[in-house]
């Protein structure tokens, strides 16, 4: 176990990183529940795989490309909006996972491993996937950060200067679908879930500023993640619930400053009056 852990922790920042930087745009597309669709479909994905015999990341990829591309092609304009879409995937792919997983040998324990995860029992060869994996798809983000940025802030004026947003929006989403696939074989559906939405929500109340809100999202998703390795093991507490609990509590304390200053703001601009 200890000669693992610094593999698990590696693993561990590395998904914060990736995750939480991808999270700014899922955020501030409003796109929070696809966070947990492609979670949950990756986990269906690797019960699908453990059904077959596959690798697990084969699994979770060919699944997230399919619900990647049926949201694609959903448009805000159709009867049947992208929720609604996201919310249909969501249910078929989570009932799904429990009748895969129940005809397997693990049976129904393997439901809970697909589900939250546990990233302290990290392996090397799931590491050097991450790092194949995760990596250059986030350097390829980074390089079209522009394009993807007009897309997801303000379509229309994407459209005035020439941009497809369609294409950008489905690169963004199957790059996206690729890094969860990788992700929730080892961090489980619920932490890279919190990943894509905690510390990027959490940044974004900070600042308004997207550079500095990339910047903080990330330092407070490899806190969190830190932490939570510290504190899982001197108290014996499971590793990935204990990171989505700080980067709760982390969300929960800024939400209680922010109304806090703004009520004392308000009561010393009324005095002053």
């Amino acid at each position: 176990m200890v000669k693992a852990f610094p593999t698990a922790m590696g693993a561990g920042i590395l998904i914060a990183v990736c995750c939480s930087f991808l999270g700014t745009l899922v955020v501030l597309k409003r796109l929070v529940f696809i966070g947990a669709t492609l979670s949950q479909t990756a986990a269906c994905g690797i019960a699908a795989a453990f059904f077959y015999h596959l690798h697990p990341f084969l699994g979770a990829v060919v699944f997230n490309l399919a619900a990647v591309t049926l949201l694609a092609l959903s448009t805000e304009e159709e009867r049947v909006p992208r929720d609604a879409v996201m919310a249909m995937v969501f249910i078929l792919t989570s009932s799904l996972s429990v009748l895969l997983v129940s005809k397997t040998a693990e049976g129904l324990d393997e439901v809970h491993s697909l589900l939250y995860g546990d990233l302290i029992i990290t392996s090397s060869a799931d590491l050097h996937v991450l790092l194949w994996v995760l990596v250059p798809l986030t350097v390829l983000v980074l390089l079209f950060f522009r394009p993807l940025l007009y897309t997801f802030v303000d379509r229309d004026e994407a459209k005035i200067l020439g941009i497809r947003v369609r294409f950008w929006e489905l690169f963004f989403y199957y790059i996206l679908g690729i890094v969860v696939s990788g992700a929730s074989k080892v961090a489980g559906m619920l932490l890279v879930f919190c990943y894509l939405v905690i510390p990027a929500m959490t940044a974004l109340m900070v600042s308004n500023r997207l550079r500095d809100a990339i910047a903080i999202s990330i330092l407070l998703a490899v806190f969190s993640t830190l932490f939570g390795f510290y504190f899982s093991y001197v108290h014996d507490f499971p590793t990935n619930q204990v990171i989505a609990v700080t980067s709760c509590l982390m969300l929960g304390v800024v939400l209680a400053g922010k109304r806090i200053f703004g009520s004392l703001a308000s009561i010393f601009f009324s005095v002053s009056r």
